[in-house]
């Protein structure tokens, strides 16, 4: 949010085609890198001469440069808004600064303000979404654009954000919790390589935006006015597409509405006809909440204030982080336990893939046939290529950022130890749910399942007595009792995981 004050005093300025005296009251706002006037129906903005890690406006000729740059790439979304740069003259008529001239936008249509005075925005945030889509449509790619969408680019930009912030006072961000981030975030990209090669691929990885926040779209009657993107740093720019709209997400749940964030991502994703991981985009809303605690505790260094935002985007960044995080849940136990009604609940409330057991050995061994306990399909080489192809479809789905359910008895340690190094090679977390319910329980639900004819599952009461006798210890699994309904149980997994 930029600083607000009066200015002391009022400059001259002298535009390409003419002089202007500015005579009238200014207003004026402050970000790390910009002040910024506002006089009548226009708003001038100064680049500050200052050097961090990210912007060397030190002369007077890279701040010239950057205003003509911010003119260029902000008429890609607002051509009407953004009008020249002017140069500011000295007492004796040298040049001594340039400015970024732009058409004032009303307040009140600002999309933050909206958001945070309580209308209603869900048609302002639909035209947005449909808005940024087509830019994203229309915006350039490239070899050397879309390199910056890979896992390396990607990690590096976090590394990068991490040691600039860690040179930073500790009193503005704690250092310790700035590395866990970044540890939690080289874990995702670790085992993603392969979704981010997709993304390339399809031509998701674009020259962005890079800057949206909701202070910086104004909502008017003729369409959304979308300003200030990201000037002073081209490759900053580059990214996947998903990137530049995590941004806006992030801020509006800055503002205190996640709701509105999670609305403006699938709107974007109707739009523009892209079905993507949610836990890319937690990644990346991680990402530009890094991105913002970072400038907020810059701007705290400068004295402008906004030490406390630092800390609370820095919660919001390490939140999305766990969210992101993928899972290999192995839910097993013996037949009639209920283990696939849980794995069933767990799938709808969490939108993460359940590949079941039964379903594998059918379509590898054809339909059931009447068989003995250990023979034909149950024999142990079936079962070994049944639990061979579960582990390979969950590396497939961990490796594109998908959690999975694998729905099965996971009797024998070493089918459980080959889950396990699934995990371990896609970076993902390892889930272990041993399923029990009461002996009476257990036997009717077998039964009944029997009867009906319609479950995958193949076990009579004969094999289910045997499955549940031949089982190798599992104590790394937690139990979990199936008694209660599907749902309860569902929920209190999820609890116990830390899952929303």
């Amino acid at each position: 949010m930029a600083a607000r004050g009066q200015a002391a005093q009022r400059p001259a300025v002298h535009p390409k085609g003419g002089e202007v005296a500015i005579s009238s009251p200014l207003d004026v706002a402050e970000t790390h890198i910009s002040r910024l006037f506002f006089v009548d129906d226009r708003v001038y903005k100064l680049k500050k001469p200052i050097v961090t890690g990210f912007v060397d406006f030190s002369s007077e000729t890279a701040r010239r440069l950057a205003c003509e740059r911010e003119v260029e790439l902000n008429r890609r979304l607002a051509p009407d808004v953004y009008l020249g740069v002017a140069t500011l003259l000295g007492p004796e008529g040298a040049v001594c600064e340039h400015l970024v001239v732009m058409r004032r936008l009303p307040a009140e249509t600002r999309l933050s303000t909206r958001v945070t005075g309580g209308i209603d925005v869900s048609g302002d945030l639909e035209r947005i979404a449909a808005c940024v889509a087509r830019f994203h449509a229309e915006a350039p790619t490239s070899e050397e654009i879309a390199r910056h969408g890979d896992a390396t680019a990607v990690l590096g930009r976090w590394h990068a954000n991490t040691k600039e912030m860690q040179s930073l006072s500790p009193e503005l961000l704690d250092h310790a919790r700035v590395a866990r981030i970044d540890a939690l975030a080289a874990r995702y990209i670790a085992g993603r390589t392969p979704l981010f090669a997709a993304r390339i691929a399809v031509g998701k990885v674009r020259d962005g935006h890079g800057d949206l926040l909701a202070d910086d779209i104004f909502c008017l009657d003729d369409g959304p006015r979308i300003i200030d993107c990201l000037e002073f740093d081209d490759h900053l720019r580059y990214a996947d597409v998903v990137e530049d709209v995590a941004f806006l997400a992030m801020d509006l749940e800055r503002l205190g509405a996640p709701a509105l964030a999670q609305a403006f991502l699938s709107a974007y994703c109707e739009a523009a006809q892209d079905a993507l991981p949610e836990s890319l985009q937690q990644l990346y809303i991680a990402y530009r909440a890094q991105v913002r605690a970072k400038v907020a505790a810059i701007r705290a260094g400068q004295g402008l204030g906004g030490a406390g935002e630092a800390r609370r985007l820095l919660d919001l960044c390490e939140g999305h982080l766990h969210q992101a995080q993928v899972r290999v849940v192995l839910v097993g136990g013996a037949p009639g336990v209920g283990k696939s009604a849980l794995s069933e609940a767990l799938g709808r409330r969490s939108g993460w893939t359940i590949l079941r057991s039964d379903a594998v050995r059918r379509e590898l061994l054809g339909p059931p046939v009447p068989t003995g306990y250990g023979e034909a399909r149950y024999a142990p080489a079936a079962v070994d290529s049944v639990y061979a192809e579960l582990g390979e479809r969950a590396r497939r789905a961990a490796v594109m950022g998908e959690s999975v359910i694998l729905d099965a008895s996971w009797r024998r340690q070493t089918h459980r130890d080959a889950a396990a190094r699934v995990a371990t090679e896609t970076s993902s977390e390892l889930v272990e749910l041993r399923c029990v319910a009461p002996p009476e329980l257990v036997a009717r639900r077998v039964a009944e399942r029997s009867l009906s004819g319609h479950d995958l599952s193949e076990a009579t009461p004969e094999i289910a007595e045997h499955l549940a006798a031949d089982s190798d210890p599992w104590r790394s699994a937690i139990t979990v009792d199936t008694t209660a309904s599907p749902e309860s149980t569902a929920e209190g997994v999820l609890t116990l995981l830390g899952c929303p």
